[in-house]
Order: C-alpha cells, then structure tokens, then sequence
C-alpha cells in the first residue's frame, strides 16, 4: 500500500482484519453506500497479471476459454483458466494497453495461477508476471458523483459495460451492472482527487455485493476446481466462447453445453446465517450428500447475508440448506440475466 493510500486508510479508520484484508467501520453502511451511495473501495483481494510479448495473444487463446481476439485497448473481457477436465482454476477480467494483457484474479490465487500459466510458455515469445501491489493498486468506485467524477476524468460519457477508459497511468473498466474498476499506477494523477472525494470507505468485503447482485462469481482458493464455467453461469457474462480453438477443458465445456447434462447453476440467495466461501449445501431432495457450495457471500443487515451459490437446480422446491440437518435455508433472489434452464 502506498503512502497516498495508506493516508486515506487512517482517514477512514480502516485497519487489517480477518485473512489479513482491509476493513473498515460499520459494513452494512458500506454496503449500503455500493448499492445506494457513492462508494469508494481499495481491492486487496485482487491482483493483476500482466502477460505480455509478441505471442502473447496466441498464447491466452490457447489457453482461456474467452476468445482474446474480442479483448481490446478499449473493450475488457470476462474469461476462466479450467484444468484438462474443465474444471475452473481462475476467472479473470481481461483488457489490453498497447501489447500487453492484464489480469484480474483473486489475490489468494494469483501467484499460482502466474504459475502455472508460466510453465506453458515453453518457446513462445510471452513474459507473464504479477504486478506489485506496492506500485499498482486496484480500486471500485461506484455513485452518481464518483462515477461522473471518472468520467469527467476520461472525458467520456456513460459507456457501455466493460468498455476500457485509458489514460498514461491510469486505467478504468466499466463493470456490468454498474461502477467502474481501476487500475491506479503510482504516481497516478487521478488518485489524490479521487481520494479527496465525499465517498463511503468500502472494504473488499463489502465490494463483493455489487458482484453479487451483477451474478459474478470470482473463483477463489476455497473454489478452485468445484465449477465448470457453465456451473458458475461464466457463459452469460461472456467468459466463454465456444467457437474459438481448443484450451484446456474445451472438449467438457463445450459438452456440457451442447448435450444438455448441466443440472448445476449459479443462483443469487439470502442467508439469515454466515457461510463461508466454500461452505458445502443440502438439500432433502438429495439426503446426506452435498448438492452445491457457496461461491460469494457479503453481509447486508444484521443476521441477513446475501449471496452466490452453485447448487443442483432441481432442489430449490423442496429446499436448500446450509447443513445437512436442513436448519437455515436459503431464499432464492433473482439474478440480473437469465440463465439458458429458465
């Protein structure tokens, strides 16, 4: 964290809480401030990547499940990295500046996930590294006045979901549903002024509702090959394309969605009871086995939490539950778009 950042933290009151991520006081009013007010986030629990070289398009096309061609200097992308069974090992948001793609994953698995991708480079013309959070932060801004604030900033107006606004230190995404995600380099200009704005402090906790309520799941360590893409609805938020060229899993993803076999979805729930991220579901419909797991959670009131859950479709009418004794069940919420089962 920068000194510029770390002022604005002591401002706010902010401190490290649990698994060594910012908080700050009160987080129902953050929350409220995401969906409500005008929000401003520092996002610690997200890195970047940064894959760069002259085959480095050809390199993510062979092994993404977003077809990288749709990436632009101006247009950013969902996509997954699945293992050879099709299981998700990452979600990223994807754009590019000049010849070099950035990635954004969740903190707890970058280094892995830079890893792994760096052991298939073999003799292909890439570098693939993950950026310092000391020289790169990334943030959410989300308000009438902030979001015109950026705008102002970009000179642009009101674009699109997951149009790229550019300029030489700075970078922000339009998101779906709403907000903007920034890249902030240091030395950043648009940082103090918008440090200096009248928004809410929000922590990466309190973020995760605008993702809930847009239907985006990150996959975290606690998901890591739970999900075909399909599963967490990754194909409704254009992470897949499935008329691109093969990458690992291919062959899965594009069986699951051509042979109908899908029966697990991404839905949007409410819990009276926390759950962690990768807290297994029940059901009586399917007794004393599992049928889902959680995939995000954010607090929203006290004893209420809202949140994602991959869970067999089919078990909604008799019930979903967080244990296997069926204590507290979950009310289903209804989702931005509509998944191909509806």
């Amino acid at each position: 964290m920068n000194k510029t950042w770390q002022a604005w933290v002591e401002k706010n009151q902010g401190y490290i809480g649990t698994e060594n991520r910012l908080e700050f006081p009160d987080v129902f009013r953050q929350v409220a401030a995401v969906r409500d007010g005008n929000a401003l986030a520092m996002l610690d629990s997200f890195s970047i990547i940064r894959i760069e070289g002259e085959d480095a398009e050809t390199f993510l096309q062979g092994q993404l499940s977003g077809d990288i061609r749709d990436v632009t200097d101006g247009a950013a992308r969902f996509s997954t990295y699945s293992t050879a069974k099709g299981r998700m090992l990452a979600s990223f948001l994807i754009w590019k500046q000049q010849s070099a793609y950035y990635l954004i994953v969740a903190s707890d698995i970058c280094q892995a996930v830079a890893k792994r991708l760096a052991m298939f480079v073999m003799r292909s013309r890439v570098k693939v590294n993950v950026l310092d959070s000391e020289q790169t932060s990334i943030a959410g801004v989300r308000g009438a006045q902030v979001q015109a604030l950026i705008e102002q900033y970009f000179a642009a107006e009101a674009p699109v979901a997951l149009t790229v606004l550019q300029g030489g230190t700075e970078t922000a995404i339009a998101l779906p549903e709403g907000g903007y995600l920034l890249q902030l380099d240091e030395g950043s200009a648009l940082l103090p002024t918008l440090l200096a704005e009248e928004a809410t402090a929000v922590s990466s906790m309190a973020w995760n509702i605008r993702d809930i309520d847009a239907g985006i799941a990150w996959v975290a360590q606690t998901t890591q090959e739970q999900f075909v893409p399909q599963m967490a609805n990754m194909e409704l938020i254009g992470a897949v394309s499935f008329k691109k060229g093969c990458y690992p899993g291919q062959e899965i993803v594009a069986r699951t969605q051509y042979l109908g076999k899908l029966k697990r979805r991404l839905f949007k729930a409410r819990l009276s009871s926390f759950a962690a991220v990768g807290s297994k579901l029940f059901s009586p419909e399917v007794p004393e086995q599992s049928i889902g797991m959680i995939a995000a959670i954010c607090p929203v009131a006290e004893g209420e939490y809202e949140t994602l859950v991959v869970v067999q479709s089919a078990c909604w009418e008799k019930g979903i539950y967080l244990e296997a004794e069926y204590l507290h069940q979950l009310v289903c919420l209804t989702l931005p778009y509509v998944t191909q089962d509806e």
